[in-house]
Parts: structure tokens; C-alpha cells; sequence
């Protein structure tokens, strides 16, 4: 059974930065894409940030490029969300998936395995 658990959140004020961990077992993890998700209170959960296999292939939503960057760390199976000049309205419950595909893809219609989250607070 593949099981993600997320890590890293807090409370941080508005440029701040953070960086969630998302470590995951019982998949061969250097052979699927992972995603980050995000849900802000009241709001459907949305792509952040993906990364593939091999050559690394990375996408991210507009909103947060040029301040989040994604890593994977294969000998550790765990992927790396490092978020940098945080904004309040980057406060939510941010998820780590799993998507039995190579390729990276930010909808989350593709994910087969989903962690539990963690929360993101950013004060302004």
C-alpha cells in the first residue's frame, strides 16, 4: 500500500519561507510523478507544483513560480516543496500525491495516493 505523509507546515509571516517534506513508502518511488496540492479554507484543492521521474521535469501554477521550487530526493523517497516569499494568500492545507505515471501533472484528477496534509499559515 503507497502512504504519503506530508510535513513542515507552521505558521510563518508574509515573506517568510517554508519547506514541506513529503516522504513516501510502498511504491518504487523513483518511478511515478508527485505532486504538491494546496486548499485554502473555503476553496477546492488545486495543483501547486509537480515533479517527474529521471529528468526531474517540474511545473508549477503561475502563482507560485519564481518563489516555490520542488525538489525529490530518491535515496530519501521524499519530495521537497521549499516556499520562499510566502503570502497570506498562500495560507492552506497543502497535500503531497502520488500519480502511478511517470510524467508530472498539476490536475489533481490524475493522483492515485494522497497524504494527510499539512497546514500553511502565512500572517500578514
Amino acid at each position: 500500500e503507497v502512504q504519503l505523509q506530508a510535513s513542515g507546515g507552521g505558521l510563518v509571516q508574509a515573506g517568510g519561507s517554508l519547506r514541506l517534506s513529503c516522504a513516501v513508502s510502498g511504491a518504487t518511488f523513483d518511478e511515478y510523478a508527485i505532486g504538491w496540492f494546496r486548499q485554502p479554507p473555503g476553496k477546492e484543492r488545486a495543483g501547486v507544483s509537480c515533479i517527474g521521474v529521471s529528468d526531474g521535469g517540474t511545473d508549477y501554477t503561475n502563482s507560485v513560480k519564481d518563489r516555490f521550487t520542488i525538489s525529490r530526493d530518491n535515496a530519501k523517497n521524499t519530495v521537497y516543496l521549499q516556499m520562499n516569499s510566502l503570502q497570506p494568500e498562500d495560507t492552506a492545507v497543502y497535500y503531497c500525491a502520488v500519480v502511478m505515471f511517470p510524467r508530472c501533472h498539476l490536475g489533481k484528477s490524475w493522483y492515485d495516493y494522497w497524504g494527510q496534509g499539512t497546514l500553511v499559515t502565512v500572517s500578514s
